[in-house]
């Protein structure tokens, strides 16, 4: 029996702890870290014919390791995906279906609201290689196919979105890119494959950092790019010659985190969802962002699209930027960082850090504001949470 048929309609708890294991002639239980840059040939013509891609086989761990290949074996089953590809980083994994997808002349229509980075790589990198981007509202399907030229090969999004979370409807723009004979690529970071698998709705391509929840407790660096095989031709070439290759120990660290998946992303969407409820109650909170309030504009899209809403929400202090400073001063227990998907709860301020390089008419547009603050929630108990965020409120008002 192949792996893929026993596997077959097994709950996302079972596929992140069993799938694509392949045990060594150690018999090893935990899978096993191969920390070797290359690999012994049998023979001259075993070579020639790995080389030559006739044999499956390792080759070279740019691109080939059994450590990493587990990883992407698994993530994959998670996705619901034919395959994928791991990356050095969310980023690179970015930068790797960009790069394997397309070509000089070609024409992405995005979101506007991703991640700084991201904009950053689409306006400043991928320009210069005559690759162009119009960025849209995520909401707004009309423009989105109104931004679409006959050069148009890639829709490209974050749902839900970083910071805003605002949630894109995968099944309309999946339909809108097939009919323009365009990719639709998204980046399923915020949610991972246990809460969304964007594939289910059209999608053709999803990016990972797992950096994020994937790892879980903030260790390493590194990134995926799932899809259909045939796609993953480019991307895969890409990562072989270029090089953004992501490490076997970070692919291993990578893999504990993923058998913890399902169980932590239940406890970061409950605390989340816990604490976006009390902050819309304080009068220093002007607007709370957050997938599962029953207010969200894309309501609807939330409980279609995903299992749960997720770990990330979002508020604006009345008082503005001195206000968010100030109180992510006074916070003991949320960790001042840039990173979200941790163990260790986390707090960001988007127009200053993540989206700084952004200019101020991009952010304001993006609906990014000084009084802005980003948590990602993480595990602790929800009281502790909320008491660090009560009280370093009460200290802005003294």
């Amino acid at each position: 029996m192949k792996d893929e048929d026993w596997l077959a309609g097994l709950h996302p708890e079972t596929l992140a702890i069993r799938a694509g294991t392949q045990r060594t002639a150690e018999g090893e239980h935990s899978e096993a870290i191969f920390p070797t840059s290359s690999f012994v040939f049998a023979s001259a013509e075993e070579a020639a014919e790995r080389f030559a891609g006739r044999e499956a086989g390792n080759i070279y761990a740019r691109f080939t390791n059994p450590t990493t290949r587990i990883l992407e074996e698994r993530l994959a089953a998670l996705e619901g995906a034919d395959d994928c590809i791991t990356t050095a980083s969310g980023m690179a994994a970015c930068l790797t279906a960009f790069m394997g997808s397309l070509q000089a002349g070609d024409h992405i229509v995005a979101s506007r609201s991703l991640f700084g980075t991201t904009v950053q790589l689409l306006q400043k990198i991928l320009a210069r290689f005559a690759v162009e981007t119009t960025f849209v509202p995520l909401t707004d399907l009309s423009a989105w196919e109104a931004a679409i030229r006959p050069n148009t090969r890639m829709l490209f999004l974050e749902t839900p979105s970083n910071p805003l979370t605002e949630v894109g409807d995968l099944e309309a723009l999946a339909r809108l890119a097939h009919a323009h004979d365009a990719l639709l690529v998204v980046d399923n970071c915020f949610c991972t494959p246990v809460l969304q698998q964007p594939m289910r709705w059209g999608a053709d391509l999803v990016l990972h950092s797992n950096t994020k929840y994937i790892d879980g407790q903030g260790r390493t660096l590194g990134g995926a790019v799932c899809g259909r095989r045939e796609l993953l031709d480019g991307p895969r070439n890409f990562l072989r010659t270029a090089g953004p290759s992501l490490s076997p120990f970070n692919a291993w660290v990578q893999l504990k985190g993923v058998e913890t998946l399902s169980l932590r992303m239940e406890r970061h969407c409950a605390n989340a969802a816990d604490l976006a409820a009390w902050l819309q109650s304080l009068p220093e909170v002007e607007k709370v962002y957050y997938p599962g309030l029953p207010e969200h504009p894309q309501a609807d899209l939330v409980h279609k699209q995903q299992r749960l809403p997720g770990g990330i929400l979002s508020f604006v202090l009345r008082d503005g930027q001195p206000a968010a400073w100030a109180l992510m001063d006074r916070l003991r227990i949320f960790s001042r960082t840039a990173n979200l998907g941790d163990a260790k709860s986390t707090v960001t301020h988007p127009a200053s850090t993540t989206h700084s390089r952004v200019s101020a008419e991009e952010r304001q547009a993006a609906g990014i504001q000084d009084g802005l603050l980003r948590l990602s929630v993480g595990l602790e108990h929800v009281d502790d949470l909320r008491e660090d965020l009560q009280r370093a409120l009460a200290d802005l008002s003294r």
